[in-house]
C-alpha cells in the first residue's frame, strides 16, 4: 500500500505543469530554463489567484516585482489585492535617484536597482522562479536598504533541488515545487 501511495504521489501533476516548457541549455549549457509563457497565455488568471493565496495581505503595503517575469505576476497580484506596485529592475533601466545591489547567479552576475523610497513600508517580494536564491537574497537586501520590510515572498516555481532557501524565517509561498 505504501508503494502505491508513493507511485501515485510522484505521478500527480499540478494542472499548471503541462503548460510549462522546459528549454534545455538556455541561457547557457547545462541550464534547463522553465518557460512560463505558455502557462501565462493559457491560465493567467488562475496563476494569479494561486500565487496570491496563503499570503497575509493585511501585512502588505506594496508588492515588489523583480524584473522581468516578477513584474507580470507582481503587478497582477497588486491589482487583484488593491495594493501598490514597486518595480525592481535590472541595472540601467530606472531613472535616478536609485539604489543598487549586485549578486551572483548560477550562470553569471547581475545588479538589481530600485528608485529610492522615501517612506517605510511592508512589502511582498514576487518573482517567477527561485533557483539558487541569489536574486531573491539581493532583492531582500535592496528592499532593506530602501526602507522596505519584506514580510513574505511569493514565487510561481521553487526549484527546491537547487536551494534550501530559508531567509530570516519569512514565509516563502510557491505554487510549484521541484
Amino acid at each position: 500500500m505504501k508503494d502505491a501511495f508513493i507511485f501515485l504521489r510522484r505521478n500527480l501533476m499540478h494542472p499548471f505543469e503541462s503548460h510549462i516548457r522546459n528549454v534545455p541549455d538556455f541561457p547557457k549549457a547545462g541550464i534547463i530554463f522553465k518557460d512560463i509563457t505558455p502557462l501565462l497565455q493559457e491560465r493567467f488568471s488562475e496563476v494569479i489567484e494561486a500565487i496570491s493565496q496563503g499570503i497575509n495581505w493585511d501585512e502588505i503595503d506594496h508588492v515588489v516585482g523583480i524584473e522581468s517575469r516578477g513584474f507580470i505576476l507582481g503587478a497582477a497580484m497588486a491589482q487583484l489585492k488593491g495594493k501598490g506596485f514597486i518595480p525592481m529592475r535590472k541595472k540601467g533601466k530606472l531613472p535616478p535617484p536609485i539604489i543598487a545591489e549586485s549578486y551572483a547567479l548560477e550562470y553569471g552576475s547581475d545588479t538589481l536597482e530600485m528608485i529610492i523610497n522615501t517612506k517605510a513600508a511592508k512589502v511582498l517580494l514576487v518573482d517567477d522562479v527561485l533557483a539558487t536564491g541569489g536574486t531573491l537574497r539581493a532583492a531582500m537586501k535592496l528592499c532593506e536598504k530602501n526602507q522596505l520590510k519584506v514580510t513574505s515572498m511569493a514565487l510561481l516555481i521553487n526549484l527546491t533541488f537547487l536551494n534550501n532557501f530559508k531567509e530570516e524565517g519569512l514565509p516563502v509561498h510557491s505554487v510549484l515545487n521541484y
